[in-house]
């Protein structure tokens, strides 16, 4: 009874680990934290400015540098110690949340100090998530990657709920410069959690670019792991299954018209606006508490096609849903689908790249990861004032299924390829630089 209760419940494997453990622990608490800033310089920058156009300012402002650090980051990872490249990138965002709080406690009232930080966090940010990616499968036993990164992407949905609900709470009784305080607080736990890691040296170089971080070979390390990316069908598949998922199909651009038109919500928002934005956090949390009843299977690159699908067709039935709750439903199925892609994507990824190549691949998965949703909503906007929110929301789920199943058609190795098989307990070693794609080497198996 226990095995089977295992089963269906959070797969728990990877925290026999105690590296990892002390990693996902302080991660648990950084992804609420985490949150609070994230509510706390849109507010403040709509306070300094009274301006809506200010608040987009800002999110650009932190793009192109995360966008930018992140691939640098990811071949610097590559080429350093990845625990120092861990401890340097969490300690400067830790810094930069308590400059967020010091700004705030002298009432400096300056937009351009807060967009300048803001750009130097989210530099930090991008940096530190391409690293982050590459570290995981240095911790654990390949076949446990998709039970840590159902994981670490539970908390990090948990904190979506849980940090603006707490944020919400905390402005009216702190201020804002409070919440930037906490955060920098809760991020010395990951410190110390990065601190207590083994060293993690950078593998054998598998590029022929000289294993240092400097300027030029930074570059060629970039153009060497695009190029890697290109010749590598399977990879390149699960990018293009992530970025037709979020480019085509998410549509949390038109939350707002939907909830004004469809669902009766007053100008400037209400109830129904705040059930939308949860729903699909709610669905996603639901899934990484039951993990145990997918962790164990292998056809990772089968699961990553069925989720793209899973999620455009539920997102094609909310765009027609007429009542909330029924949108909600939807909502939530969606978010249990993003889950499910995400926990087997950043699997094959983790796992069908050599060691070597990790850092500037996680780099990528950071770039993809944050431009899909911000063209999406362009592209959402445009389409739901051009054709009606409904069309564009239902149009985009169905082309969402009709271009991955052209992409799993194109590339049958990406359907077929299957996951390592089960090896030693997770708590025995950490596992060591090598240039093999994994410790248990997966394979694309015919049906």
């Amino acid at each position: 009874m226990a095995g089977k209760r295992a089963r269906v419940t959070a797969d728990l494997r990877p925290l026999q680990t105690a590296p990892f453990r002390r990693l996902w622990a302080s991660t648990t608490v950084t992804a609420v934290a985490s949150q609070l800033t994230a509510v706390a310089v849109p507010v403040q920058v709509y306070d300094l400015t009274g301006s809506s156009a200010y608040v987009g300012y800002a999110s650009l402002a932190g793009l192109v540098p995360m966008v930018a650090a992140a691939l640098w980051g990811g071949a610097v990872a590559d080429a350093v110690d990845r625990r120092r490249m861990l401890l340097v990138t969490s300690s400067g965002i830790a810094l930069t949340s308590a400059l967020l709080w010091a700004q705030a406690a002298a009432g400096l009232e300056s937009v351009a100090v807060l967009l300048v930080l803001i750009a130097v966090q989210q530099a930090l940010f991008g940096a530190n998530s391409a690293v982050s990616g590459a570290v995981t499968p240095r911790l654990i036993t390949a076949d446990l990657l998709p039970a840590a990164n159902a994981l670490q992407s539970s908390v990090m949905w948990f904190g979506g709920i849980a940090g603006p609900l707490l944020a919400g709470a905390l402005i009216p009784l702190t201020g804002l410069g409070t919440l930037y305080l906490v955060d920098a607080i809760a991020l010395c736990l990951t410190v110390w959690a990065v601190w207590r890691l083994p060293p993690l040296p950078p593998a054998p170089s598998q590029d022929g670019v000289p294993g240092t971080p400097g300027g030029a070979s930074v570059v060629r390390r970039i153009g060497a792991g695009l190029v890697h990316l290109t010749r590598h069908r399977i990879l390149l598949a699960a990018y293009l299954a992530d970025f037709i998922a979020l480019f085509l199909g998410m549509p949390a651009a038109l939350f707002p018209q939907i909830a004004h038109e469809t669902f009766g919500d007053p100008p400037g928002g209400g109830f129904a606006i705040g059930v939308l934005y949860a729903a699909m956090s709610v669905g996603a949390l639901a899934v990484g508490l039951c993990s145990g009843l997918l962790t164990r299977t292998r056809r990772h690159g089968a699961m990553v096609v069925a989720a793209v699908c899973a999620w455009g067709l539920a997102i094609a039935a909310f765009g027609l849903a007429e009542r909330l709750w029924t949108a909600a439903f939807f909502l939530a199925l969606s978010g249990s689908a993003l889950m499910v892609l995400g926990m087997f994507r950043k699997t094959i990824l983790q796992t069908a790249a050599v060691d070597g190549m990790r850092g500037r691949l996680q780099g990528v998965d950071t770039v993809v990861a944050a431009g899909g949703p911000r063209l999406a909503g362009l592209v959402h906007g445009t389409a739901g004032a051009a054709v009606g929110a409904t069309w564009a929301v239902t149009g985009g789920g169905i082309l969402v299924v009709v271009t991955m199943l052209a992409v799993a058609l194109t590339f049958p190795s990406f359907r077929r390829y299957r996951g390592p098989e089960a090896s030693e307990d997770a708590a025995t070693a950490i596992a060591p630089a090598s240039d093999s794609p994994a410790r248990v080497p997966p394979r694309a198996d015919a049906d």
